[in-house]
Formats: C-alpha cells, sequence, structure tokens
C-alpha cells in the first residue's frame, strides 16, 4: 500500500519504477470540487473488493520548508484528538475489519506530497452497509483536521519522537548504497535547482523544529497547499461529494505550485567521485532528456529508455551485464516530471572506464538507428504489460493517475497504448539526439 515497501528485492524496486514511467492510468475518475478548493476524484468501480481514500497535499520542492514538510505526515498520524495514540489508532482499524492506513512523502518532480491513505474493505461484502466507510472517513478527517495538540502546538513528546526517527531516515540512506548513489547523482547534477533537495529534508534543518513552530507551520501547509483526494471503489460518487464536502469544510485560500524546471543546458559533462568503505563501486549516470510527461514526444522517450535498460531485452543488461560481464546489474530509468533519465549499474573498481565507453556506446547505437526488431517490440511489449499490469492494484492506479494531474495529461488506457503502438524506430532515434549526458556519479573504495 501507499508509502510502504511492497518488496526489499532491488528487481522489485526497478520494476516499480520501470512502471511508473508509463503515465496516467486510465480515464476513470470523476473530478469534483469542493466548496474550499479541494479537488476530489472518485471512481466507482467494482472491479475491487476494497474502498481507498488517498490525499494528497503539495509543497513546492525547497530547501527552507522540506524538512517540516517531512515530519509533519509522522507526526499527524500518531494521534489526534479523537484517536489520541498510535495503539488507539490501530485498535480502531482492526474494528474496521483490519483497515490500512498511513502516511508517507512522496517527491514528484519539484513537488514535495504529503500523502495519507486509508484502504477498507468494502461494506456490502461484510453485510456493514455504510458504517465501515463513514467509520473509515472518521478516523481519516481527524488525523488530517485535528490533530493531538497541547498549549499552542502539537503533543511535544510526539514531535521530538518522530524527529528522532526522521534523522535515523535520513541517516539509512547512507548505508542503502544502491540508493545513495543514484540520490547523490541527481543532487550533483541539478544542484543549483530544487530537485536536488532530499524528499525527507536535512538532518540540519532538523534542530531548529518544536513543536509550536511546526503547528503554525501545518496550519499554513493545510490553508494554502493545493490537495487532491482520490476515493477508488464501489461507492456511490455523488454521496462521496456530499460526504466530503461536509467533512472537509474548512476555509482556504490556495496558492499555485510552479512548475517543475525541465529544460537546461549542459555547458560540459560532470564527473564526481566518492570514497567509501565499499565492496562494489556504484556508478550512476545522470541524463537530461529535454522532454517531460505530457510532451508530444513522451512515449517515444519511453520506448528509448526500454530499448536501453528497460528489462532482460534492453542494450545495458545485454551488452553491459551478459555479453561484457561488467555489472551486476544495470538498468535506466526515467524521472518523467523532471525529465532525467539516469542509468545505473553495480561494478568492479577496476572496471570504470570500459563501462562509461559501452553505455555510451549503446545510447550512441540508439541515435544512430542501431535498433533491433527484437529490442524494439520487446520493449514495446514490455511497456504495454507493465501499464496492464498496474491497473490491477489501487495504490499504482491513484498514483499513476496523480502523475497525469501534476503533467496535465488526461488519456485512457487505450489511448497510451495506441501512442506507445504508433512510435516508429524513426521517433525513438529522433527523442534520442536530444538526450545530454550531465553527470557521472562513482561510488568508489577508500
Amino acid at each position: 500500500m501507499f508509502g510502504r515497501n511492497f518488496s526489499t528485492k532491488r528487481e522489485n524496486k526497478m520494476m516499480r519504477s520501470y512502471i511508473e514511467e508509463v503515465g496516467s492510468l486510465n480515464n476513470l475518475f470523476t473530478r469534483k470540487t469542493l466548496d474550499n478548493g479541494i479537488n476530489l476524484y472518485t471512481c466507482s468501480t467494482d472491479k475491487f473488493k476494497t474502498i481507498t481514500i488517498c490525499a494528497f497535499i503539495h509543497q513546492s520542492l525547497e530547501k527552507v520548508t522540506a524538512t517540516k514538510t517531512a515530519l509533519l505526515p509522522f507526526v499527524l498520524k500518531r494521534g489526534s484528538h479523537d484517536f489520541p495514540s498510535s495503539r488507539v489508532i490501530n485498535r480502531y482499524l482492526e474494528e474496521l475489519y483490519g483497515a490500512d492506513f498511513g502516511g508517507d512523502i512522496l517527491k514528484k518532480g519539484e513537488r514535495q506530497i504529503i500523502q495519507f491513505f486509508i484502504e477498507m474493505v468494502n461494506p456490502m461484502h461484510v453485510g456493514a452497509e455504510d458504517r465501515i466507510l463513514d467509520e473509515g472517513l472518521k478516523l481519516f478527517k481527524d488525523v488530517l483536521l485535528n490533530p493531538a495538540t497541547e498549549g499552542s502546538g502539537f503533543k511535544k513528546v510526539y514531535v521530538e519522537q518522530e524527529k528522532d526517527v526522521l534523522k535515523r531516515n535520513i541517516e539509512s540512506l547512507f548505508n542503502d548504497k544502491f540508493s545513495y548513489a543514484i540520490e547523490r547523482c541527481f543532487q550533483e547534477m541539478c544542484k543549483d535547482e530544487p530537485f536536488s533537495i532530499y524528499k525527507y529534508g536535512s538532518i540540519s534543518d532538523l534542530q531548529e523544529i518544536n513543536s509550536e513552530n511546526l503547528y503554525g507551520y501545518y496550519k499554513t501547509v493545510m490553508s494554502s497547499s493545493p490537495i487532491d483526494i482520490f476515493v477508488l471503489g464501489e461507492v456511490d460518487e455523488e454521496q462521496i461529494y456530499e460526504k466530503f464536502n461536509r467533512i472537509f469544510s474548512f476555509e482556504r485560500q490556495e496558492k499555485k505550485i510552479p512548475k517543475t524546471i525541465v529544460k537546461k543546458n549542459v555547458d560540459r559533462e560532470k564527473f564526481v567521485e566518492e570514497k567509501q568503505d565499499v565492496n562494489q563501486g556504484k556508478l550512476s549516470i545522470g541524463f537530461r532528456t529535454g522532454t517531460c510527461y505530457g510532451d508530444e514526444d513522451f512515449y517515444a522517450l519511453i520506448m528509448f529508455n526500454s530499448i536501453l535498460g528497460g528489462g532482460p531485452h534492453s542494450k545495458l543488461f545485454q551488452n553491459v551485464r551478459e555479453k561484457e560481464s561488467l555489472a551486476y546489474y544495470a538498468f535506466s530509468r526515467l524521472e518523467k516530471t523532471k525529465g532525467l533519465m539516469l542509468v545505473s549499474c553495480g561494478i568492479d573498481f577496476d572496471n570504470l572506464e570500459k563501462t562509461i565507453d559501452i553505455i555510451k556506446k549503446q545510447i550512441k547505437d540508439i541515435k544512430e538507428g542501431q535498433i533491433s526488431d527484437y529490442e524494439f517490440e520487446s520493449s514495446r511489449r514490455s511497456l504495454i504489460n507493465s501499464y496492464r499490469e498496474a491497473a490491477d492494484s489501487p495504490p499504482m492506479i491513484i498514483s499513476l493517475y496523480l502523475d497525469g494531474i501534476i503533467n496535465g495529461v488526461e488519456e485512457s488506457i487505450e489511448e497510451i497504448i495506441a501512442k506507445i503502438q504508433r512510435v516508429t524506430k524513426e521517433d525513438v532515434v529522433r527523442v534520442a539526439g536530444k538526450v545530454t549526458l550531465d553527470t557521472i556519479y562513482f561510488l568508489n573504495k577508500k
């Protein structure tokens, strides 16, 4: 579910990021705006036996607020006025036939997004009529809008405990060398851009946060941030609108979120080396594609990325990993809202230059049209299959639809598949011509 690891295996991490590249899902949601400007997206479907509700609170990704924003969902879900502790919340969820509830932080382009979700069984499957839905909404509303407070701030013990948890969470990135190398490459590549900011903020900024100033910031966020709420399941859409319009009736003055910076000229390639006590080199290479989700060339770009490093059929897998035996893993991924592509490899320390040369050759070959029918058609099938599989997961459906909202894209599954099927090798070559190497990052041994 939202905010949780589905698996700790690297292959599943790569597959999730690969699925996320495809685009928004089917145009299933009905959009209505609540009286205070919150966007409500409802999809009534009997495909699932659950009802999933998710709220996304959008913030600009800025260093001065990133750590406060990251801390908020973890403090809020510790307790509210009517549900004052995690223990009370968990007992309540058990009574709702084991409903699932949580919150986390997302980073999409140069947006930092607070996310809350609740997933509960559809009342009609347990003979509970609307009780489960109403009681689930009661918890959802109370945590978001009526947090546990003392004096003029949040409950102090919750803030201090969650500051410590967030600190350990930020520190844990250092121990996950796979993710660390990717994050560091993006940081170096986008050093003067908001995208370089880590989604959980920084340890240094935690010191200035206390229960009072965090609560003040929370009130500002809720009263001024764009908010999207999704409801997916077999529900009465008009009834859902009336319920949300009633329980989310607080006053707001919404601010605009600036567009993500996508196009930036690359004057020269950068090479950044960092040395640590590691037993395997981590190579991350960042590229500017000049294309983002919503652009005409986007589907040619995801085909290019799939041909390059999207799976076992790809040039990176076949040539870097299999033929030359240079990498323990090798793949490429897109950051579709920002228009970036990253190649990631785990290699022996002595194979750095040879690996970089072979990676560059794969991209050069695509730019020159050296794409086999097998590579091209396997990439097309892989994209379409991944997209269709995503339609079986409520969290993925909502996540992908949110991507479409952020990027101003509305299209059905059939429309997306048709666009993928219309992509030609010439389209891939054309979009590949815009791809420029920006930064090479290598995590080396001491």
